[in-house]
């Protein structure tokens, strides 16, 4: 499923119309995105939990030379399925 898909299930199921449902995604994500990136957890209760986790600078290959590589430390996102996800799936 991609985003038009996405906006034409929820305009479907809430019944509104494709621009509303647009719009309300769009606020839903950027709602989203501003809460991660303040390092703050989002959590939907049943569907899943989204947080910010710091992955550790380590070493890799560049698959094309085989040569070291030093990859550096980033913050990553990390989804945690809910338990009536993971149950519908």
């Amino acid at each position: 499923m991609n985003k038009g898909q996405l906006v034409e299930a929820i305009a479907k199921g809430a019944e509104l119309s494709k621009k509303e449902a647009q719009a309300a995604l769009e606020a839903t994500l950027a709602a989203v995105q501003k809460s991660l990136k303040k390092k703050d957890n989002v959590t939907l209760i049943g569907f899943g939990t989204f947080s910010v986790v710091k992955r550790k600078a380590r070493t890799g290959i560049n698959p094309a030379t085989g040569e070291k590589i030093k990859i550096k430390a980033k913050n990553v996102v990390k989804f945690k399925a809910g338990s009536k996800l993971k149950a519908s799936v």
